[in-house]
């Protein structure tokens, strides 16, 4: 693999471009990236549609050896990333029933009933790699394709800064030949 690769950083839903939240995720992600000597270029924020979700991976492929979405995995009807992901990369949603299996006993431990629209969050991009969430019920996912690799995590901050630290991180150290990138301020 080269050393120092591109990456791009997707948020995910319309609050963001509302100015209901703030995006600090991005923010977290970029510091994290920095600090392994991955190289973002690119911050791109896209509303709750998924033609716009799969259209601005795409492109992100183009220009990016890694893409971060964030945002997207949840069991609403406005939770689409799992779909843009398959479409971006010309893959079939397929259903997990390991990972079913997992979100039901996760809601089991919380003393709260899972409802159907949950059974969702069980569907993956094809050959989709799932990183484990222990702090939420949003499973992510990595895809890798001959164009670069996809990273899918929930946006939920905690979740995302865990999943970020405790999987993402060790993944592209592991996938790279990375350098030290030294920012000063």
């Amino acid at each position: 693999m080269s050393d120092n690769p591109n990456a791009e950083i997707i948020a995910i839903g319309t609050e963001l471009l509302l100015g209901e939240i703030t995006d600090t995720n991005s923010v977290f992600m970029a510091r994290a990236l920095r600090d392994i000597g991955v190289n973002v270029f690119y911050m791109t924020t896209v509303g709750d549609n998924l033609q716009r979700i799969a259209d601005a991976i795409d492109l992100a492929l183009d220009r990016a050896e890694i893409i971060i979405t964030c945002g997207g995995l949840g069991p609403t009807v406005d939770d689409m990333t799992r779909q843009a992901v398959a479409n971006a990369t010309s893959r079939d949603l397929m259903f997990q029933q390991d990972l079913y299996d997992a979100i039901a006993e996760r809601f089991r431990g919380f003393g709260v009933k899972m409802t159907d629209n949950n059974s969702q969050q069980a569907y993956l991009p094809d050959g989709a790699k799932v990183i484990e969430n222990p702090v939420g019920t949003a499973p992510s996912f990595i895809v890798e394709t001959d164009r670069g690799v996809v990273i899918s995590l929930p946006g939920v901050p905690r979740e995302m800064k865990y999943l970020m630290t405790s999987a993402v991180v060790p993944y592209l150290l592991d996938r790279y030949d990375l350098g030290i990138i030294i920012a000063r301020t």
